[in-house]
């Protein structure tokens, strides 16, 4: 149930602290030797940005601000030790509160309808851009930077080492949002398990082909038949071949929006998101800001053969293939069952939880070995028969600092310093190190992570592989990401308990979703609610007018399984190592 956000800001639990220690070069140093190493900075390039942040933070030392994140470790990890670190150097006390993410993107929507300061500043999906820069109820940092933030925004800020930096720029080639942390959805698989004789032959002999990372979707289908159903058990554990959630919560929408259509092949070529077709199916032409409908009939592709085809199949392998219960988890359940060891392979696993992965044994963690080496590793997710080459293969969350209007302008720049600092080079290499969630291009490259790079299971060679930019974020065909979203898992859900199929629950859902585009369209054309860039949905007309036509969706396959492929994983990391 959600939280009454009115009140959120009273009632969340926060982070108390002694009294702030006087803001000094001298704390600085502290932290610095004491906590932010390694470092793309020298020491006394770190010493110059620390200096930069208490004479910019002069004017509001001694302010109390509240900021909001949802909960994964590197956000942890910046409520728990950056808002120490940050008050002692610059004076400034940050409350920086944890809540499900859900009531993350209720509590920007609060804000941004009501106009109240709920919170200072926020870490809110990047999947928010095309919300932000039509209602640009939200700060443009762009303009904010040149202008009244000039003063405190750090000039070694380097916007261009933001390897997501793109997925928070709108179509007005404006930044809205600064990057805090980045984490893609790929492939785990037990590769000691893969790498067994027995279990490749056996392979081999039931499929025709080798067991490897699968290519395509016939062949995570039959990796997850066999471990499933022929395999069944490896040292005394009954095993399975698939792991996935399905628990009728807003979560489960985001599973799907998190481009698991793009990765059935739904949506149209292009990067960072498709056009005119994007991965949730809304068509928007090149060109053009305005969405003209998710439903086939409109020329959209949210109920067409590729959504479904991808719904069809995530309801499927989750009651054959997972673990019992595994379609009554959510996001937060799922991801760390994967510790318990008994599951062969993951679709669409969440990087966001490596540093749970990494930990030992001897936390209770069964997928490393006695010197915490990974077991497994990670690698790009598989795609769908209506997949083609161009199209982007997977969702990469870019969780971004977010700053509003409606914010007072002491309070904002308090806060646009702390969004600051726990990004700056001086910080973002160690903070990277602890919550896995690289966002610059010179923290991947670090030394540092060439030498952990072993026990991180290809995470590193991924990022810096020129293949990441094949994951992003929900793209600016989506005009109002909370409206939009919270259509999605009431839909699904109803597919998970049985009540509709696939198909009619995608018609139900495209329809919903023009039906709430049309007031959206009203509300621009009536007020300029969305400047001028809101909607204006096509005429419908037959399917068949726009089904199989260039630029329209994909006509329904007469085959959907091909052969399976498989690619050996050492062969896939030579590909990404070579092109770094």
């Amino acid at each position: 149930m959600k939280t009454n956000l009115l009140v959120t800001v009273a009632t969340a639990a926060v982070m108390t602290y002694a009294a702030p220690a006087v803001a000094d070069m001298a704390a600085a140093e502290k932290w610095i030797d004491s906590e932010f190493q390694p470092s793309t900075l020298s020491r006394d390039e770190q010493l110059e940005q620390m200096q930069w942040f208490i004479e910019a933070a002069e004017p509001y030392a001694g302010m109390e601000i509240n900021v909001l994140s949802e909960g994964i470790p590197t956000h942890e990890y910046e409520a728990q030790v950056l808002t120490r670190a940050f008050e002692e150097i610059t004076g400034i006390r940050v409350n920086h509160q944890i809540l499900g993410e859900g009531e993350v993107v209720q509590a920007v929507q609060t804000q941004m309808q009501t106009n109240r300061n709920l919170y200072d500043a926020y870490v809110n999906d990047s999947d928010l851009i095309g919300t932000h820069s039509r209602l640009q109820s939200a700060v443009n940092l762009t303009d904010y930077m040149e202008g009244d933030g000039a003063e405190v925004t750090d000039p070694m800020l380097d916007l261009d080492d933001f390897m997501g930096i793109s997925f928070t720029t709108g179509p007005d080639g404006k930044v809205w949002q600064l990057p805090d942390q980045q984490f893609a959805n790929l492939y785990w698989f037990r590769a000691d398990w893969f790498e067994r004789e027995d279990l490749k032959e056996q392979f081999q002999a039931k499929y025709g082909y080798e067991l490897g990372v699968p290519v395509n979707w016939s062949a995570y289908e039959d990796i997850a038949q066999f471990f499933s159903e022929d395999v069944r058990e490896i040292d005394g554990v009954r095993i399975y071949g698939h792991m996935d959630y399905g628990k009728r919560a807003p979560d489960l929408g985001w599973r799907m929006t998190d481009a698991w259509l793009s990765m059935a092949g739904s949506g149209s070529p292009g990067l960072p998101n498709g056009r005119p077709i994007d991965e949730w199916g809304i068509r928007m032409e090149e060109g053009s800001c305005n969405p003209q409908g998710a439903s086939v009939s409109r020329g959209g592709e949210t109920n067409g053969p590729a959504s479904v085809y991808a719904i069809r199949k995530w309801d499927e392998w989750l009651r054959a293939y997972a673990p019992p219960g595994a379609a009554d988890y959510d996001f937060y359940q799922s991801l760390p069952a994967l510790a318990q060891g008994n599951v062969a392979q993951q679709i669409f696993w969440y990087t966001a939880f490596l540093a749970d992965m990494v930990k030992p044994q001897s936390e209770g963690n069964n997928t490393v070995d006695e010197e915490g080496t990974p077991l497994w590793k990670m690698a790009p997710s598989p795609h769908g028969p209506y997949w083609q080459d161009g199209q982007k293969l997977g969702y990469q969350d870019v969780g971004s600092w977010t700053l509003f209007k409606s914010t007072p302008p002491d309070r904002m720049a308090a806060a646009w310093l702390y969004a600051q600092f726990v990004v700056s080079k001086t910080v973002s290499l160690k903070k990277a190190h602890t919550g896995l969630t690289i966002v610059r291009d010179s923290d991947i490259r670090h030394e540092s992570f060439t030498e952990r790079a072993p026990k991180l299971g290809g995470w590193v060679e991924f990022y810096r592989s020129p293949d990441r930019v094949l994951w992003s974020p929900t793209g600016v065909n989506v005009p109002d990401y909370p409206k939009l979203a919270q259509l999605w898992w009431q839909q699904i859900g109803d597919v998970n308990s049985g009540a509709f199929t696939a198909q009619e629950a995608m018609d139900r859902l495209a329809a919903e979703m023009d039906t709430t585009m049309a007031r959206m369209q009203a509300a621009d054309e009536a007020n300029n609610t969305y400047g001028g860039c809101g909607p204006r949905l096509n005429p419908e007309v037959d399917p068949a007018e726009w089904l199989g036509k260039e630029g329209g969706p994909h006509a329904a396959l007469e085959n959907e399984k091909p052969p399976g492929e498989t690619i050996a994983y050492d062969e896939l990391v030579k590909r990404w190592t070579e092109n770094q």
